[in-house]
C-alpha cells in the first residue's frame, strides 16, 4: 500500500516523498483512512511506530480541504486542532513533523510549552494559528489568561496518553476538556492502554475507532538487548571502559536522578570523555541546544533522566544504555525503544546490580525471554546477580 491509496492529496504526498518515506507503517495503514473519514480513534501503538504522522497527516488535510485558501485566515486566538503532549520535547517534535509534513500547505502551527517566556505565544496566539501543540500546564496557563478559544476547534489529540496520566496531568486534561466544543473528533494514542486510559476515553471519546498495534515481542526484533552484572561502585568505570574499548561512537544513557546525571559527566570527563546531561532542571533553550547538537552528532554521549525516554525521534541511534534500570517495566521498554526505530538496527545495554534482581525479572517476564549476560574480566562482580526467574531450575530438577 501507497501513501496515495491512503486518500492524502498532492500536497502532502509532495512532502511525504520527500521526507524519503516510501510507504506507511501498520499505523499509518490503519488510523489515516479512519482519521480522514472524520471517527474518532483510540489507538494503541508503541513509540517508534510511525504513530505522528497517523494523526498530523489527517490534520493537514482536513484543515487543507475543509478551508479553502480565501477562508485560512483564522480569528484571532482561535485554532483549529489541539495536539496534547507529556513533554516540551514532544510537544517541538511533533510540531517540526507538522512543519515538514505541511511544507506544501498554507497551514500554520506553533508548540507551547512552559519554561520559557509566554509572550511570543500569545502574540502567535493574536494572529491566529491552525494548530497548536502543548503541554497541558501551559494550554491552561494561556486558557487562564483568555489568551485562546476554541469555539472553533475541529480536532482533539491526545499523544502519549498513558505518559500524560503517568506524569498526573488528568485534572489537567479534565479541564481543557471541558472547555473545548463538543461536536469535535477525538484521536487518542497511547503506548499502553491502561486501566486509566481506558477510564479518560471513556469519560472523552465516543463511538470510537479501536486500533491496537501489538507486535509479538515487547521490543522490537531489531533491537540487540544485553546485560553487564556489576558493583555499583564500578559503574561509572565499566561505562568508561565500554565507550573506549568497543568502541562506541554514540549512546544515550539513562539515569535515575539529576544529581546522578550531573555526577556521571563529571566521572566520565575525568577520564577524558566529554558528554552532557539532560534533565528538567535544565532551561527549555539548553535542552533544545543539547538535543540538537546530540542529534547532528556534535555531542557523542547524552546522560538523560527520564524526560528523554518517551516520544524523542533521535534518528540513526545506535545505542541506548540503563546505566540504572528503571523500576518500571514500560519505562524499560520505552528507553530501549530510542534505539532501533523504523526498522533500524540498534542495540540496548543494561548495567545490572544485585539489587536490581526484581526489576530484571519483572522486566525479563514482560519480554517473555532471559536477555542474554556479558562478562568482562576487567570487572569482577563481588554480589553476585542471581539467575532470572525464567532460567531458574530448581535443585531437585537438575
Amino acid at each position: 500500500m501507497s501513501f496515495a491509496q491512503l486518500g492524502l492529496s498532492d500536497p502532502l504526498l509532495q512532502a511525504i516523498t520527500k521526507l524519503g518515506y516510501n510507504e506507511p507503517t501498520e499505523i499509518q495503514k490503519q488510523a489515516i483512512p479512519v482519521a480522514l473519514s472524520g471517527r474518532n480513534i483510540i489507538a494503541a501503538a508503541q513509540t517508534g511506530t510511525g504513530k505522528t504522522a497517523s494523526f498530523v497527516l489527517p490534520i493537514l488535510e482536513m484543515i487543507n480541504t475543509k478551508y479553502k485558501v480565501t477562508e485560512r485566515k483564522l480569528r484571532g486566538k482561535r485554532i483549529r486542532a489541539l495536539i496534547l503532549t507529556p513533554t516540551r520535547e514532544l510537544a517541538v517534535q511533533v510540531e517540526e513533523s507538522i512543519a515538514q509534513y505541511g511544507e506544501f500547505l498554507s497551514v500554520s502551527s506553533m508548540a507551547m510549552y512552559g519554561g520559557v517566556d509566554d509572550a511570543p505565544h500569545k502574540q502567535r496566539l493574536i494572529w491566529g494559528v491552525d494548530i497548536v501543540v502543548a503541554t497541558p500546564g501551559r494550554l491552561l496557563d494561556m486558557i487562564h489568561q483568555r489568551a485562546l478559544h476554541f469555539d472553533e476547534l475541529d480536532v482533539l489529540v491526545l499523544d502519549e496518553a498513558d505518559r500524560m496520566l503517568d506524569m498526573g496531568f488528568i485534572e489537567d486534561i479534565n479541564k481543557i476538556i471541558e472547555r473545548l466544543p463538543h461536536d469535535r473528533q477525538n484521536l487518542l494514542f497511547s503506548a499502553t492502554i491502561s486501566d486509566d486510559v481506558k477510564g479518560l476515553a471513556q469519560r472523552t471519546i465516543s463511538n470510537a475507532t479501536e486500533i491496537a498495534i501489538a507486535p509479538k515481542r515487547a521490543t522490537s526484533n531489531q533491537i540487540d538487548q544485553w546485560l553487564i552484572t556489576v558493583d555499583k561502585t564500578n559503574k561509572s568505570a565499566l561505562l568508561s571502559h565500554l565507550i573506549k574499548e568497543q568502541p562506541w561512537e554514540q549512546a544515550l544513557i539513562f539515569i535515575e536522578t539529576k544529581q546522578g546525571a550531573a555526577k556521571l559527566v563529571s566521572q566520565l570527563a575525568k577520564r577524558d570523555i566529554q558528554a552532557e546531561s539532560l534533565h528538567g532542571d535544565r532551561t527549555q533553550a539548553v535542552r533544545e541546544k543539547i538535543l540538537a547538537d546530540f542529534k547532528a552528532g556534535h555531542i557523542k554521549y547524552l546522560v538523560a533522566t527520564g524526560i528523554a525516554a518517551r516520544g524523542l525521534d533521535i534518528g540513526d541511534l545506535d545505542r541506548v544504555v540503563n546505566y540504572d534500570l528503571p523500576d518500571k517495566v514500560d519505562d524499560y521498554i520505552h528507553r530501549i525503544g530510542r534505539t532501533g526505530r523504523a526498522g533500524a538496527a540498534g542495540e540496548a545495554v543494561s548495567f545490572v546490580s544485585k539489587d536490581n534482581f526484581r526489576n530484571l525479572c519483572a522486566i525479563e517476564s514482560r519480554l517473555g525471554h532471559v536477555i542474554k549476560r556479558k562478562e568482562f574480566v576487567e570487572f569482577p562482580v563481588k554480589k553476585t546477580v542471581p539467575v532470572s526467574i525464567l532460567n531458574f531450575v530448581p535443585k531437585n530438577k537438575r
